[in-house]
């Protein structure tokens, strides 16, 4: 016994053979839209990924200091003598460090924590001499905010005793390698000699030159801070609800909290703007596919009102009439969104091959999320099915008897 297509399927599939162009400009722009769509998305989700990891992967997400020195008058705030000149800050250490970098480590959200001392100083070796940034850090601990072992060029993130790590910019102005000396000098006079176990390369240039890392006890005694911790660094689990979190913390604690997303104002608004973009351009592309599905059904029920007609006379119910051009709807979406995915695949692999980082790595990676692939496909059936309603309803609601005089 012969299979047979059900009635819908029958009619709706002898239509698309019979509007072979048709079919084939439309399953065209469904294709492009989510390929469009898949690609365009893909790409900007990498590219914040790999912009988010190169800024926040050197950098704390969450920074706790001391607040700022500021002068007091009794002076009326209006009064021309009550304007006096900004306070001069100097080194200051964070008040109970260690009750802070508790109550820090048991807030929600907080993967990480990692005091430090940072002060400024001089780098030299022999005649040359560069300012630096000393930074005196809890290895293990620092590293579980920066992943400074990726970065080493050579030897290793040892600050025990009197080793140091180095920047590799910082490295070549002095002419060092690791295992050489180097002398830290503070800005009052106090210094002590240093032996390079480590070189660096964050992918910062500025960073490269300035950053020197010792033991913290070390940076305690040559920025005269006995005890003290400046700033104590947070890496939290959600990124973009670093904000909430260090509100939290500065009205538990007092203290100037600051999240990356202060401190990197631009680089949030850049990636606000970027998403904006890629919503704007995948409603624009869903309007043109729906519209491009609807105007094709509509001109398919004008040539095939005296066809419908005819059905409609014979038995057809007007559901099952409704269902032929649903079904036309449903397929352009399906297809399209199956090459529309291989098309984006293709497309990104081909971006992949072309685009590469300073360091020559692949600036973004050949595969597609399948989130992001599902997502696409369920928009695309979803505006087919919804593009082919109206013409649907006007096929079914046809008077076969006026359809036929036609």
């Amino acid at each position: 016994m012969a299979f047979r297509l059900p009635f819908a399927w029958m009619v709706c599939l002898r239509y698309l053979r019979e509007g072979r162009m048709q079919t084939l400009l439309i399953l065209a722009g469904v294709t492009g839209g989510v390929a469009v769509i898949i690609f365009l998305t893909t790409l900007i989700s990498q590219l914040q990924v790999s912009i988010i990891d190169k800024t926040l992967g050197s950098q704390a997400h969450i920074v706790i200091r001391a607040p700022q020195a500021v002068n007091r008058t009794s002076l009326p705030p209006d009064s021309t003598a009550a304007i006096i000149q900004p306070r001069a800050q100097r080194l200051r250490g964070v008040d109970q460090w260690a009750s802070v970098a508790q109550l820090a480590a048991q807030t929600p959200g907080v993967l990480a924590v990692s005091p430090m001392v940072s002060g400024a100083g001089f780098a030299a070796r022999a005649d040359a001499s560069q300012s630096v940034a000393l930074m005196g850090v809890d290895a293990t601990a620092f590293q579980r905010i920066v992943r400074m072992p990726k970065y080493l060029q050579n030897g290793q993130f040892d600050v025990s005793g009197t080793n140091t790590v180095i920047g590799i910019e910082l490295a070549k102005d002095l002419g060092l390698a690791v295992g050489d000396k180097l002398r830290l000098v503070t800005m009052d006079g106090r210094d002590d000699l240093f032996s390079v176990a480590g070189i660096f390369e964050i992918g910062n240039r500025d960073l490269n030159r300035r950053w020197v890392f010792t033991s913290i006890k070390v940076a305690q005694s040559l920025l005269n801070l006995p005890g003290g911790i400046t700033q104590i660094d947070l890496r939290v689990a959600d990124l973009f609800a670093a904000d909430a979190t260090a509100r939290q913390l500065q009205a538990q604690t007092g203290l100037t909290v600051d999240s990356w997303m202060q401190t990197n104002a631009q680089l949030l608004s850049a990636l606000n703007s970027q998403s904006m973009s890629n919503n704007l351009i995948r409603f624009f592309v869903t309007v043109i596919v729906a519209v491009g599905i609807a105007s094709v059904l509509v001109v398919s029920v004008v040539q095939k009102q005296k066809e419908i007609g005819i059905l409609r006379a014979m038995g057809a119910s007007p559901w099952r009439i409704m269902s032929v051009f649903l079904l036309q709807g449903g397929l352009y979406g399906l297809v399209g969104s199956a090459l529309g995915s291989g098309l984006a695949l293709a497309l990104l692999n081909f971006f992949a091959k072309i685009t590469r980082n300073a360091d020559g790595s692949a600036l973004v990676n050949g595969e597609l999320e399948l989130s992001v692939v599902v997502s696409a496909c369920a928009l695309a059936l979803g505006v087919g099915l919804l593009a082919a309603v109206l013409p649907a309803r006007r096929a079914a609601r046809l008077d076969p008897v006026q359809a036929i005089r036609v």
